[in-house]
């Protein structure tokens, strides 16, 4: 199995190059839609919402993402606004017969707004190639709320990843200053690397969770009292940016998500979790 490049077999196969665009805008005292674009697989559908936020759920038709494919998702939030996005699903990496599947996320989040991005986990089977690039830009005095989490495989289903790619690159500013960059890859031996205490230590449930908004201090205790010894939480200052981190992993995605779940409704307040993580 080849991870590198594309093979001509591979080109002529048919292959999901799918675009979202969504732009929300605040008028008459609410956060509302101003544009919409679906091409391909990808589709968005806006469940009921009495106010704000304004919720949107993100759908890969497709079911899921293989050598070769390209999603795209861009998110625009206007002045004031506030927008929550999730996933209809996880998002699934099927194995590669030649190249990597590829997901670019574009945010923007005007002055006073805030964008909450909680997409469900992602799971990575083995053999599959991925990379993943998160773009965010946010106008001063904008929050925001990140989280991006992976399933090596799935234990209950007795599935691991021995071999295969996955690589995911953030870069976030604020004010037009970068305040926040990681570049974290893996593979090809996923399950060694895995296996070392300077990555999981054998656990095959991670995830990353990032929130910019003014009182991230605060934050720090009770995060770290959800999270336990597995993962940590920290926060600072850069320039006027406050910037909150957080990462767990767990054995499994079961585990994943008991202490993921209390933290993202810690840092989302009163907005809570979207309606389809409770599915």
């Amino acid at each position: 199995m080849s991870f590198e490049g594309s093979s001509s077999a591979a080109l002529a196969e048919q292959r999901v190059d799918a675009r979202g665009v969504l732009a929300v805008r605040r008028r008459a005292g609410r956060t509302r839609i101003e544009r919409l674009v679906q091409e391909g697989a990808a589709k968005i559908r806006l469940p009921e919402s009495a106010g704000d936020p304004l919720e949107a759920v993100l759908i890969n038709t497709a079911g899921g993402l293989t050598g070769g494919d390209r999603l795209s998702w861009t998110v625009s939030v206007g002045d004031e606004a506030h927008a929550m996005l999730t996933t209809q699903a996880c998002e699934k990496l099927y194995r590669s017969s030649g190249g990597e599947a590829a997901s670019t996320i574009t945010l923007d989040v005007g002055a006073g707004a805030s964008l909450a991005w909680l997409p469900q986990e992602t799971i990575q089977y083995n053999g599959s190639a991925f990379r993943r690039t998160i773009v965010a830009n946010l106008a001063p005095g904008a929050r925001c709320l990140l989280v991006e989490a992976t399933l090596f495989g799935r234990l209950a289903m007795g599935e691991s990843v021995e071999r295969g790619l996955f690589r995911d690159r953030w870069r976030v500013f604020s004010g037009g200053h970068l305040v926040h960059a990681e570049d974290f890859a893996l593979g090809p031996d996923v399950s060694s690397r895995l296996a070392g205490l300077a990555t999981t230590g054998g656990a095959t449930a991670i995830a990353t969770v990032l929130a910019l908004r003014d009182d991230v201090e605060d934050l720090v205790d009770p995060a770290r009292a959800i999270i336990g010894d597995r993962g940590g939480a920290s926060a600072w200052r850069i320039g006027e940016t406050g910037k909150f981190l957080a990462r767990i992993i767990a054995e499994d995605g079961y585990g994943l998500r008991r202490r993921l779940v209390p933290l993202l409704q810690m840092l989302n307040g009163s907005a809570g979790l979207p309606k389809v993580w409770s599915i």
